[in-house]
């Protein structure tokens, strides 16, 4: 399983924590993590995205799909993207 998303998305929020890019691709990562398994996410959120970005986003779809949201890589990486935006 590649993991490799996970730290890409940890350094664009690094690079730049209240960025539009930063904060939605933590929506979705939080929205992916949910245990309830009821991933809601405004799909058009993904027309405020770069190319870029948006083929981050699809590659954090496809590793919660192989089940990385339920590794512990994935939660320390929610949790330390938390604490980024929250210093801010």
């Amino acid at each position: 399983m590649d993991l490799t998303p996970l730290e890409e998305t940890r350094q664009i929020v690094r690079d730049n924590t209240h960025g539009g890019a930063s904060l939605l691709l933590f929506a979705l990562l939080k929205t992916l993590s949910a245990e309830n398994g009821q991933y809601l996410y405004l799909l058009n959120k993904l027309r405020d995205m770069t190319p870029e970005t948006r083929q981050l986003a699809y590659r954090l779809m496809e590793l919660m799909a192989q089940g990385g949201n339920e590794s512990e890589e994935w939660k320390t990486t929610v949790v330390e993207i938390e604490e980024l935006i929250r210093k801010g």
